[in-house]
């Protein structure tokens, strides 16, 4: 009888806690088999906001994972939200096919819902139908990666990617800007053919044809070669040749620590460093130093998936109590160095095929951070680099 009551009265407090809350804010994510990043930033605003069913401000969903043949059940996920009276501002992250028609809906029934997520869509579409947009900034980092190649000491630097990732505007203009950088500082650019994972190969044969090849490349251009991959699928066997093998890897496609790393090199996490990006940092930067990788391998310190979540529904949160503007960029990377303690961003609006300037569609980068046991923090500075204007022009 004494613990019944003991736990009604942990969960009245629990209730009375967060029982004020005046509005709510949608946070949409995928599943943790496809996303868990993602949902580990949606889990973090519920630690510190609370969750919407015991009185807090998070209302967290989830879209299927086969999303592209489900597109009407993750539409319905999203434009559910806006039955609530109280919700005011809904995230989707990552922003699916399907997202563009939810997000109209939503407007449709609910003007007053700030709308904002990293959209996978047409991004004239995304324009029309979101309050903000936030990308990684492809066209930037086309520049800053090579550069940082060059600072590590690489002479070389392999592009590895396949037809369907080229017919992507962003990716392949990342190329172009990647290959002209090469050119400028003065690095031979290869332009490398792979197996696309969706084909008839998967994502084994794909794999598999990483671990074959790289060590005939570093036979063939040597080992201050700098490898980048455009698909998640070949950067694990890549970064696991790298480590034994030689070469240099600067970061990800979507950089992060667990993004390649850990099934590369064996690391494992306990349920509390789950989301604690420090502690998973250091963990897979010892293994690495272990390996011989030390000043050759880097990533983003903290996860874009993660720090996405977390720092849209934190911008949201402010954007309705007053105290940001949803466009404004200093607003959106204060909201998002509040997750990335010591590590820097910078970024710029996304520019239409005209060369305008898009102002609630911004792309973004965090510092690269190659793994060193003998400094303080291995940042390297880049969100300090100026771009040349002339990168931003390539077409």
């Amino acid at each position: 009888m004494k613990k019944f009551l003991v736990l009604i009265i942990i969960g009245f407090f629990s209730v009375c806690l967060f029982a004020d809350a005046p509005f709510h804010i949608g946070i949409v994510t995928g599943t943790v088999s496809q996303s868990e990043d993602d949902l580990r930033g949606a889990e973090q605003l519920i630690k510190e906001y609370g969750d919407a069913s015991d009185g807090g401000y998070i209302v967290h969903v989830t879209y299927p994972d086969n999303f592209m043949q489900e597109m009407d059940t993750t539409i319905a996920q999203i434009v559910g939200l806006a039955d609530d009276p109280l919700m005011k501002a809904i995230v989707v992250n990552q922003a699916v096919p399907g997202t563009v028609a939810a997000f109209r809906k939503v407007k449709e029934m609910r003007p007053d819902i700030l709308l904002l997520g990293s959209p996978h869509e047409d991004p004239v579409m995304v324009a029309d139908s979101f309050d903000l947009a936030i990308n990684p900034d492809n066209i930037a980092r086309g520049y800053l990666i090579i550069l940082a190649a060059k600072k590590l000491g690489a002479r070389k630097f392999m592009h590895i990617s396949f037809p369907r990732h080229m017919s992507y505007e962003l990716l392949s203009k990342r190329r172009d800007i990647m290959r002209e950088a090469c050119k400028d500082l003065g690095l031979e650019f290869i332009d490398m053919g792979s197996p696309d994972p969706t084909s008839d190969i998967g994502i084994a044969g794909a794999q598999q044809f990483i671990l074959e090849k790289v060590p005939a490349w570093l036979e063939q251009y040597g080992p201050n070669t700098a490898f980048f991959c455009t698909n998640d699928a070949h950067t694990e066997p890549l970064l696991k040749r790298i480590a034994e093998l030689g070469g240099y890897f600067i970061e990800a496609d979507l950089p992060s620590p667990t993004m390649g790393y850990p099934g590369a090199l064996g690391v494992t996490f306990t349920e509390d460093e789950k989301g604690n990006w420090p502690a998973i940092l250091k963990k897979v930067e010892d293994e690495v130093v272990a390996r011989g990788g030390a000043n050759r391998m880097g990533t983003w310190a903290y996860s874009f998936g993660f720090t996405t979540s977390a720092a849209l529904g934190e911008h949201a949160k402010r954007c309705v109590e007053g105290t940001s503007d949803i466009t404004d960029f200093d607003d959106v990377m204060e909201a998002y160095m509040k997750y990335t303690p010591g590590a820097g961003w910078n970024g710029s609006l996304y520019l239409d095929p005209d060369g305008i300037e898009i102002e609630n569609y911004m792309l973004i980068y965090q510092d690269t951070y190659v793994f060193n046991p003998y400094t303080s923090g291995g940042f390297l500075g880049m969100t300090g680099v100026e771009v040349p204007e002339k990168y931003f022009d390539i077409q």
